[in-house]
């Protein structure tokens, strides 16, 4: 008995002691029998060595189909699915059955080790302090983040040190952008307080996306003049390979689940403003950062120092106001004062918002808009800007293009479904037009809204001569001013009496 279950360590002893000791005593030290040390004496194979190959306990269901027709479909199309050989297989040979899938998996997966295709290498680098900094954007719809309620359509632009773990990520309204890789970087470097001697980012297809010629070689050079002002050398990864962008992208998923995990603990992802949202956002980044803090404190020594002031990170173009009382740019009309009709204005374009100049004055900051997903045109409209000319004519409010977008709250939008109703056409928008003006001369809009949410809800019609009294100046909060004149005589003691004769 125990001579079966001597173990190849044990046979190795035995073979060691045997060169100077005798069986009995080499099989004593070894710790087995000595007839199991005579029987070693006949045959010094290791018991590894004697085990007979296990047989197939059942018939291979692939014998017959294997090197004729599943290898010929491996070498003819290398990349193919094993479930599509297999659906191939039950087509051609129904009675297989079902049943051979997984052995079919594994001796496709056994013929592919043997002879299949040579596969890339990924090679892992050592990443030095303040050598390589990365940007990326990542998409965060499948979080359903909304803002007041309404889906916000974004992206997350993310920068990281390859070497200390220092992230940062910011709100992108639109897509992926020179103005918005421009404002992401940057606000990531201030807040770091030093600049990498490299920057690289993948091959910003989207950013390129439908530019022609000259605008894709000007996107370039001031992508490269944004980098050249915080001397850092760009570099991008090639089209298509996103492990070479590896330091991030990896890191994408992990800040991804790090904020939906977040939300589920903050038990909703509505905000109540844009800036609540991104304040979520900065307060996680800052959470993942302190753990790396000793690692990233020690990186700041190796950067390079910040310049005096920040680049550009906005786009400038030259707009034409039409008759229209605004212009259109990107896909989106913006709804101007009408006074600017027929000027030229200078718009700085950013990820959120954009600056109207005239010459090298600044009008008005305007919120930035968004075309449809269907390519649709949209609008950015503010009542105020046409309330004065829509007065003057308002039933150009049935049918105007932007309608819908001309109401500021959804009160107001709501009023004018219900006297459109209830109403004709013509009183309908008289009304919604003095409402509108008396939103804007009165300063009340958002009281105003209540009080027409309270009207409706009660089933009664907004009543314009009841809402002006109550939204009139109260005469008795009006200061009454007096103003008194002085005498013209008390200035003549301020003049010499010969001053006066010489003026005379």
């Amino acid at each position: 008995m125990p001579g079966r279950h001597i173990t190849d360590h044990q046979m190795r002893l035995y073979m060691k002691y045997r060169q100077t000791d005798s069986p009995p005593v080499a099989a004593a030290k070894a710790s087995f029998s000595t007839s199991t040390a005579y029987r070693i004496e006949k045959d010094r194979r290791l018991p590894s060595q004697k085990k007979a190959p296990r047989g197939r306990r059942r018939p291979d269901p692939l014998a017959r189909v294997f090197e004729t027709e599943i290898a010929p479909m491996l070498k003819a199309a290398p990349g193919v699915r094993p479930v599509t050989i297999f659906e191939e297989l039950l087509r051609r040979h129904p009675e297989l059955g079902a049943g051979i899938r997984r052995t079919l998996e594994r001796r496709i997966r056994a013929w592919r080790a043997i002879h299949g295709e040579e596969q890339e290498v990924i090679f892992r680098q050592t990443h030095e302090p303040g050598q390589r900094g990365l940007s990326d954007f990542t998409d965060m719809g499948e979080l359903g983040v909304t803002i007041a309620g309404v889906p916000l359509d974004h992206r997350l632009y993310h920068f990281r040190l390859a070497y200390s773990g220092f992230e940062h990520a910011h709100v992108v309204l639109g897509g992926e952008s020179f103005v918005a890789l421009a404002e992401g970087l940057q606000n990531a470097l201030w807040s770091l307080g030093g600049a990498p001697r490299e920057h690289r980012t993948d091959s910003l297809s989207a950013a390129f996306c439908n530019l022609d010629r000259d605008a894709k070689d000007d996107l370039t050079r001031r992508y490269e003049d944004l980098c050249a002002h915080y001397g850092m050398r760009p570099s991008r990864n090639n089209r298509g390979i996103a492990h070479e962008n590896g330091a991030i992208e990896s890191s994408h998923g992990h800040l991804k689940r790090a904020i939906g995990d977040a939300l589920l603990l903050r038990g909703t992802a509505d905000f109540d403003d844009l800036a609540a949202y991104r304040g979520f956002i900065d307060e996680i980044a800052s959470r993942r950062n302190a753990r790396n803090a000793k690692r990233i404190d020690s990186e700041r020594s190796a950067l390079q120092d910040l310049p005096d002031r920040r680049t550009s990170d906005y786009e400038e173009v030259i707009v034409h106001v039409t008759s229209s009382g605004g212009f259109t740019l990107r896909k989106v009309f913006y709804t101007v004062p009408s006074r600017l009709i027929g000027h030229r204005l200078r718009v700085r374009l950013y990820d959120d918002h954009l600056d109207v100049f005239v010459g090298g004055t600044h009008l008005l900051t305007l919120p930035r808009g968004r075309p449809h997903p269907n390519g649709k045109h949209d609008q950015v409209v503010d009542y105020r800007h046409v309330i004065h000319s829509l007065r003057r004519k308002p039933m150009a409010l049935l049918n105007l293009v932007y309608r819908d977008q001309l109401f500021p709250r959804e009160a107001y939008r709501r009023a004018f479904d219900v006297l459109r109703k209830r109403l004709p056409d013509k009183k309908a928008c008289r009304i919604m037009v003095d409402l509108l003006a008396l939103a804007h001369e009165r300063g009340c809009e958002a009281e105003l809204a209540n009080q027409l949410t309270a009207d409706l809800n009660d089933g009664r019609l907004p009543d314009l001569n009841r809402l002006r009294t109550h939204f009139a100046p109260d005469s008795a909060q009006v200061p009454n001013v007096v103003v008194r004149l002085a005498p013209l005589a008390t200035y003549e003691c301020l003049i010499g009496t010969a001053e006066i004769g010489g003026a005379a």
